[in-house]
């Protein structure tokens, strides 16, 4: 095609082109809204894609999605372009379509784009997040103690999970790596809550995006144009940020060192750039600025789309060198100073009257200042600009839906996987350190169970000996009281009046043997009188007998007999012995004398 791309020519006939070696010097295309921005755009995207230069463009409005099919001589724009052709002396101007691929971060509007977590890394997601130091030390430590413990950081839950984590372990975090608080933590949720409202949920996960599926050719050799379905995407600036941020130091980290090359590898077109710096923190500013300045050494351009040029930070701005400016509309201070802040970017000539210019140019009219192959700027030149081959309108959802199921990337990004990464680790670990927890506390109740049960054993087993003690003593006083009882103690003197009536039984007998007959006739021959001692049997005591007492007795006198009687007692075991008088009752009609033991 050519060392560079065509852009117009000015009324004079000077063809302005743009240099492919001299692309990756970023650039600037502003201008109000219907000035014919959008359709430079379009033009300097198909002059890259025919030149085999990868792009890739956020479409806020949809009208870039036109680039996938061809113009057509029965749209309404047909005479306006064909005309603006023929007056810049484009006579290979034909219709045609370029290449595309549809992403979208929702999936909706084209295949997903997805990073994770970890490829964010702390530094970038702090500076999105707008942390202060601290806050950014704490999420570091997050991050080191993930990589440290295996646990992968994919999506938002993870990270979130993570930073629980860190909480739960905030004494012990600081002993290791420097203060870890619970409020800067807080914070760090709050602002990964705000993000989250914003659609992040869908930015973070896998499959994540591989960047060689932007770099590449079709068949014919044209280069690939990535268009990023933005609309809804426009209504999440911080997301928005995060997402061209994040892509751009991915490409910068990727991609190899080449200096300046014959063309560029990728260039970027951020449409309403505005949207990535309004209120963005400084830090974010300084990133994006740095990015930009560095990536174009790997051979990345970078152009911003916007209304006004004062939109762009200077710190950037000053990094633009190829500059397309459409009409400004100069009704307020603010219009009236970037009228004058945009003339002042250009480099003069002597022929155009740069602020007066800028608010007379006509719809498809820009003032141009594009690099040369010396690398220096040429002179700004009223131009005209080229018209698009490709179609200036959004494709249809039926010719969308066609092209990305037929497009080379296919299904690859379509189903997000849900691998286990640090959530499902750190539920895994609270659920077994709970199970450990109540199998203790379970224990530790079995325990005091039995511990409870041992000493309601022991007062039982007290109670029973006690309820035992108390029966015998019962049963003691029972027998005591028993023994106590008048019919006890006539039982007791029937038991010993037997033992006596016996005793003397025995001991006459025993008087008998001892002593014969002879001895009792005559006592009975002489009346009666008491004359000789009988020999008396002692006492039983304790089941011995005592030893034989003579006890001499007196009887009174029998009627018959006239003979005294007398009687032995039985005196107990031990006791000394002694002669007790004892006197027998009178007998009737018999004058014997009796005597007892």
């Amino acid at each position: 095609m050519g060392d560079g791309i065509f852009i117009g020519a000015s009324a004079d006939g000077t063809r302005q082109t743009l240099e492919l070696r001299r692309a990756n010097r970023h650039g600037l295309i502003a201008g109000a809204t219907g000035t014919g921005k959008t359709v430079t755009v379009q033009g300097i995207i198909e002059g890259f894609s025919a030149n085999g230069v990868p792009c890739f463009v956020a479409d806020v409005k949809g009208d870039l999605s036109g680039l996938a099919m061809a113009g057509s001589p029965t749209a309404k724009t047909h005479a306006i372009f064909a005309e603006r052709a023929r007056a810049i002396g484009d006579d290979g101007w034909a219709y045609a379509d370029t290449p595309v691929q549809f992403w979208d971060l929702f999936g909706e509007q084209g295949h997903p784009i997805r990073t994770t977590i970890s490829e964010m890394g702390p530094v970038l997601l702090a500076r999105l997040l707008d942390l202060n130091e601290v806050q950014e030390g704490v999420l570091t430590i997050a991050f080191h103690v993930a990589d440290t413990e295996g646990l992968l950081l994919i999506d938002l839950d993870d990270l979130q999970a993570m930073l629980s984590e860190c909480a739960g372990r905030a004494d012990e975090l600081t002993t290791t790596y420097g203060n870890v608080s619970k409020q800067s933590i807080g914070a760090i949720q709050r602002a990964l809550l705000q993000l989250r409202s914003q659609g992040a949920e869908h930015f973070f996960g896998e499959p994540a995006l591989e960047l060689r599926d932007f770099i590449g050719v079709d068949d014919r050799g044209r280069g690939l144009v990535n268009i990023l379905a933005a609309d809804k995407l426009m209504a999440s600036p911080k997301l928005y940020s995060t997402f061209l941020l994040w892509l751009m130091s991915e490409l910068f980290e990727q991609l190899p060192e080449i200096g300046d090359p014959d063309k560029p590898v990728l260039c970027f077109f951020f449409d309403e750039a505005h949207l990535l710096f309004d209120a963005a923190p400084k830090a974010l500013l300084d990133t994006i600025a740095q990015v930009v300045r560095l990536i174009r050494s790997k051979g990345v351009g970078v152009y911003f789309i916007t209304q006004n040029p004062i939109d762009i930070p200077e710190t950037i701005a000053g990094q633009l060198g190829n500059r397309v400016q459409h009409a400004l509309r100069a009704f307020t201070p603010r219009d009236q100073a970037a009228v004058r802040s945009a003339a002042e970017t250009f480099r003069a000539n002597p022929g155009v009257d740069v602020a007066t210019a800028i608010t007379e140019l006509k719809v498809g009219e820009a003032l141009v200042s594009l690099l040369q192959a010396d690398g220096s700027p040429t002179p700004v030149a009223r131009t005209l600009i080229k018209p698009p081959v490709s179609r200036v309108a959004p494709i249809t959802p039926a010719e969308r839906a066609v092209m990305i199921e037929t497009d080379a990337i296919g299904a690859k990004y379509d189903t997000l996987v849900d691998r286990e990464s640090a959530e499902e680790l750190l539920a895994a670990k609270t659920e077994a350190a709970s199970a450990a927890a109540a199998e203790a506390k379970a224990t530790t109740a079995a325990e005091k169970a039995a511990v409870a049960q041992a000493k309601l054993d022991a007062k039982a087993a007290r109670e029973a000996r006690a309820a035992e003690r108390e029966a015998e003593r019962v049963e003691r006083a029972a027998e005591r009281e028993a023994a106590d009882s008048p019919w006890a103690k006539m039982a007791s003197s029937a038991t010993r009046a037997a033992s006596s009536s016996i005793g003397r039984q025995v001991a006459n007998e025993i008087g008998k043997q001892v002593f014969g007959t002879s001895s009792r006739s005559r006592s009975r021959s002489r009346g009666g009188a008491s004359g000789g001692g009988l020999v008396g049997w002692g006492g039983w005591s304790n089941g011995a007998l005592s030893c034989i007492t003579a006890v001499p007795q007196l009887g009174p006198g029998l009627r018959r007999g006239g003979g005294g009687c007398g009687g032995w007692r039985v005196l107990p075991h031990g006791h000394p012995r002694r002669r007790v008088p004892r006197l027998g009752p009178r007998l009737r009609g018999d004058t014997r004398g009796s005597g007892g033991v």
